[in-house]
């Protein structure tokens, strides 16, 4: 029993250099990573190579009004609601092989072992690639999930253009998708959805183990921060008479690594924007607008540090400087399914295969799933922690135990015979 085992894990792990190399390859930018926007040559050429696959592994394949793909294990109870597996396709500019196609896949394996073993679902299997996950294109990100599930409509698609001025509807057009096809699908046919990624940070990589089951996919919110000073001569102006944009924006931001490190359990700032005004070498800056990105699992620790933001922003508005802080971007923290989380883990056990828990610091399709369906996520190592770069890799083995541990699940989701 273990040599066969063994055996197919080799097999699996093949198929999938096979599929991640070939896919790959459909790149704008060769030699420089992968570059596979929405409804570009690239991501004909990968949906493609999607379907045909899944076709081989007795799939039926459809698309829909986004040109997410769906290939369908058919199930014997009549109108039963689907287990979904699977990521999506597109990437960033100059990204990895990795983030996206490992968890599609992920999928495509899980239904190559149903043919293999001969199995029979009760409840359908779906494999799923999604579209536009990480908005590099159309802007917003997660496109293809918030379409299946209604939070982005008919109207909200139509209107959707990238920097060109394309819109996405044409842009579908030009490679032979349908828009006019179904696009919003009931949450009554869906059963659960199952995501493996890579996690794109070191922790795995350092613990030296091969599973994460994720736990949460963590909050986020995004503050604009907009300090008014006054602008003078950079040579005739005091230092007591000063009131510098610049100078009171650093001292906040210099702050924000410890207002993170206080609140603790994983809560990370970020300061990734920042715009001086008039932007002059010889200028005092009167103007200063800069982001500020907060993360964490839980949400009472987002809440902490926004309120904690916004007292410091209190505390520097004095004579001559005016600090206003603007929310732009709130997400709350998604818990997965607690009882497909106890499934993942108990398979991974059963399979001897080492696991941990751990939570997403990015976001995921599984995030926008959960409010609609159960949801379980899977993270492989990330060599370096590194992602959305052409360094990017994973090893195919660890893909290959998630597969075993999703095909696991999924038989026992599927109550597959």
């Amino acid at each position: 029993m273990e040599t066969k085992i063994e055996t197919n894990l080799e097999q699996v792990q093949a198929r999938i250099e096979s599929h991640i190399d070939t896919i790959s390859t459909f790149t704008a930018t060769p030699g420089k990573g992968t570059t596979r926007l929405t409804y570009s040559h690239e991501d004909l050429q990968a949906r493609q190579y999607i379907k045909l696959k899944m076709k081989e592994y007795g799939l039926t394949v459809r698309e829909d009004g986004f040109g997410n793909i769906f290939g369908r294990l058919e199930g014997t109870l009549k109108d039963a609601p689907s287990v979904l597996v699977g990521s999506h396709f597109d990437s960033v500019p100059n990204g990895g092989s990795y983030d996206g196609p490992a968890g599609v896949v992920a999928g495509l394996e899980v239904a190559a072992l149903f043919a293999e073993n001969k199995l029979t679902p009760k409840y359908p299997l779906e494999v799923i690639a999604l579209v536009e996950e990480e908005g590099s294109r159309f802007g917003g990100g997660l496109m293809g999930s918030r379409g299946i599930v209604g939070l982005l409509d008919e109207e909200g698609f139509n209107r959707l253009k990238d920097k060109d001025g394309i819109y996405a509807v044409d842009a579908m057009k030009e490679i032979g998708l349908d828009p006019s096809l179904p696009k919003k699908r009931d949450r009554k046919t869906m059963k659960a959805y199952l995501e493996l990624h890579i996690e794109q940070g070191p922790i795995l990589e350092e613990k030296g183990i091969p599973i994460g089951v994720v736990d949460a996919i963590v909050g986020l919110t995004q503050l604009e921060v907009c300090v008014k000073g006054q602008a003078g001569h950079a040579g005739t102006t005091p230092m007591d008479r000063r009131a510098d944009a610049l100078v009171t924006a650093a001292k906040m931001i210099a702050q924000f690594p410890e207002l993170a490190e206080t609140e603790g359990e994983g809560t990370v700032v970020t300061t990734g924007r920042l715009n001086v005004f008039p932007n002059g070498a010889n200028v005092i800056p009167d103007k200063t607008v800069f982001t500020v990105d907060i993360r964490s699992g839980k949400e009472e620790n987002v809440l902490n540090v926004i309120q904690k933001v916004k007292d410091l922003a209190v505390s520097y508005s004095e004579t001559g400087i005016e600090v206003t802080v603007e929310q732009l971007l709130y997400i709350q923290p998604k818990e997965m399914n607690k009882d497909i989380v106890s499934l993942l883990k108990r398979k991974s056990s059963e399979l001897g295969i080492p696991k941990c828990s751990i939570n997403s610091g990015a976001g995921h399709d599984a995030m926008v799933f959960s409010d609609f369906t159960n949801v379980g996520m899977l993270f492989i190592p990330s060599k370096d922690g590194l992602s959305h770069c052409p360094e990017e890799w994973s090893d195919s083995r660890h893909i290959a135990n998630a597969v075993q541990v999703l095909y696991e699940a999924a038989k026992k989701l599927t109550e597959a015979e």
